[in-house]
């Protein structure tokens, strides 16, 4: 039986219409580290992304051509502002994630631009982003802020 070789993701831009799915995407992959830093709020967790959600700056990941998660790359003052990047937990591990932001990391390089974002206290996620070139800018009891210079020659 063959062995599949190549990741089955893409990136599609956002329309309003997703909203519904990103924002019960980000209640079940945010429960978690949420609930351990005792913030967890059914209708906060929801109203957070529907208050910020900009189809403009998002797209869509899909896994064999199925909804499987979104990512925000904003533009900033500065750069670019990485947020709401959730995937399927079907999916953490098995390296989407880190493909995805990849290619989303070579567009800004591109550029010359640096990334930042804020990722949870404990998360996970902070070590995708470390492996990926990210560093400390700041903490608070309950965000890591990070930055990633863009990297030469790419």
């Amino acid at each position: 039986m063959p062995t599949r070789t190549v990741q089955a993701w893409s990136l599609r831009p956002a329309t309003p219409e997703d909203l519904d799915a990103m924002t019960e995407l980000r209640a079940v992959v945010m429960r978690p580290d949420l609930e351990r830093l005792g913030r967890y709020d059914e209708h906060r967790v929801r109203q957070r992304l529907r208050d910020a959600y900009a189809p403009e700056h998002t797209s869509i990941v899909e896994y064999d051509g199925a909804f499987a998660g979104g990512v925000a790359l904003r533009p900033v003052e500065d750069g670019w502002w990485l947020e709401h990047f959730y995937l399927s937990p079907a999916l953490h591990g098995r390296g989407t994630g880190t493909a995805v932001l990849a290619d989303l990391l070579a567009r800004t390089d591109a550029m010359g631009e640096p990334v930042r974002l804020d990722v949870l206290q404990g998360s996970a996620a902070r070590r995708l982003y470390e492996r990926h070139g990210f560093v400390v800018e700041r903490e608070d009891p309950v965000d890591v802020f990070m930055v990633r210079l863009p990297r030469a020659g790419s």
